[in-house]
């Protein structure tokens, strides 16, 4: 792996000083994203955009990444907190996702190098809400997602 750092993003503060493995929530249940492993990725604005759709008040949302910009969608909810987390985590035993290019995952804990507080008001240009399309396929793929 050639990068020296990663970013994880997080709605929440993190108590201690390291990240540990758990199984991410996926609506689609991609395989590459069902294991218990911390997440993180080599870019930083799709870290921000991954915490960004995890806020208290969303709910429901996913990130597209294109023309290397993350852009988080959100079908349901808004961000209602002020502040979230960016952790830069060193990229040392962590392995890229199968599939997944700018995502890399660690099956055991990774020790935080840097936290930053950021506030949401600072990136909300990284997510928008859903067009009436966008949220019509949601709603047909997803039925049983209270929005």
């Amino acid at each position: 792996m050639a990068m020296k750092y990663l970013y994880h993003g997080s709605a929440g503060r993190i108590k201690g000083k390291k990240l540990l493995p758990k199984k991410p929530k996926d609506l689609e249940n991609n395989p590459e994203n069902l294991i218990r492993g911390v997440y993180a990725t080599d870019i930083r604005e799709l870290a921000i955009g991954m915490a960004l759709i995890s806020c208290k008040g969303v709910l429901a949302s996913g990130i597209n990444f294109e023309k290397g910009r993350a852009k988080g969608i959100i079908y349901g909810g808004w961000p209602n907190q002020k502040s979230f987390f960016l952790y830069t985590l060193s990229s040392q035993g962590f392995k890229q996702s199968r599939g997944i290019k700018n995502q890399f995952v660690s099956r055991h804990s990774v020790i935080i190098k840097r936290e930053e507080e950021l506030r949401v008001s600072d990136y909300i240009r990284l997510i928008r809400k859903a067009n009436k399309k966008e949220l019509d396929k949601f709603k047909k793929k997803y039925p049983d997602v209270m929005l």
